[in-house]
């Protein structure tokens, strides 16, 4: 009988690659984690201040709050995704963090 499959020096091999791979791989994604969330903190700020705009040219004014924005569905969160709070200036509009 002629059966064909892998052998074990092949399943070995298959296993040392993929071992390697990941211990290269994984190290280099905790590592760009806090650069990830910086950037969506950025985006948020850039999206919160986009919306303080709409929120201007609807209503003549700058609202209150970020909480008047979030109540009015503007935006859904004032959180960053590295934990920061945004920060508003309701005279200039002004989107920020600390």
């Amino acid at each position: 009988m002629n059966q064909k499959g892998f052998t074990l020096i092949e399943m070995l091999i298959v296993l040392l690659i993929i071992s390697v791979l990941l211990i290269v791989t994984i190290p280099n994604l905790t590592e760009n984690t806090e650069s990830i969330r910086n950037k969506g903190c950025e985006a948020l700020v850039l999206n919160t201040s986009a919306q303080v705009e709409s929120y201007y040219i609807e209503y003549d004014e700058f609202p209150v709050s970020l909480e008047e924005l979030v109540d009015e569905n503007y935006i859904t969160q004032t959180q960053c995704p590295n934990g920061d709070e945004l920060t508003y200036d309701s005279e200039s509009g002004h989107v920020g963090t600390p």
